[in-house]
């Protein structure tokens, strides 16, 4: 399927999600509670606010629908994704998100690592345990997916909230470097 056939695909899906729901729906954690619905990214939530929703996390830059569409079409694809959202249901909007990356390891038997990622609620709704319901959703799914070990980078003074969620920082290794490239929107397509 060439480019065009694949953004056709996607645009005529009204809502396609990310990933199965019914890996969720298998969690103990509640999924709809005051209002609230916890469930996968949709390839209509462009529309609900996601993108500006990140945008209080870190600079998005400037998203077009169909970079939006591209983008999440191509995490579909890949199967090792799982961007998880809280929307609000009286609203119709995104107010908080999530993202677990799996990656596939040699290591430890061949087994799968998680990396969580992009942890953001909605500066309207925060102080309502919606971080927490996150980050644990996340951490419950790394497990029923079978990671072996659930990892992430965050600001120093976010430590406490993590180890409150059962994180740990590992003595000897709990440094985290990273390497930024300068890229421009062209350069950045896989």
């Amino acid at each position: 399927m060439s480019g065009p056939q694949l953004n056709e695909v996607v645009l005529k899906d009204e809502e396609l999600d990310l990933f199965n729901a019914s890996l969720l729906d298998r969690l103990p954690n509640q999924r709809q509670e005051n209002g609230l619905l916890v469930r996968p990214l949709r390839s209509t939530d462009y529309d609900k606010g996601f993108i500006q929703l990140l945008g209080q996390l870190t600079e998005v830059g400037s998203i077009a629908k169909e970079q939006f569409l591209n983008t999440f079409y191509k995490m579909k694809m890949a199967g090792s994704y799982y961007v998880v959202i809280v929307e609000d249901l009286d609203t119709g909007k995104v107010i908080g998100s999530s993202t677990l990356v799996v990656e596939q390891k040699f290591i430890h038997n061949c087994a799968l690592s998680g990396r969580l990622e992009d942890v953001v609620v909605n500066s309207s709704y925060r102080g309502k345990q919606l971080g927490k319901l996150l980050v644990s959703t996340i951490a419950q799914l790394a497990r029923r997916l079978q990671c072996y070990k659930l990892m992430l980078d965050c600001r120093d003074r976010l430590i406490p909230f993590y180890e409150s969620l059962g994180f740990k920082q590992e003595p000897g290794n709990a440094n985290s470097m990273k390497m930024r490239f300068e890229t421009t929107a062209e350069q950045s397509r896989l």
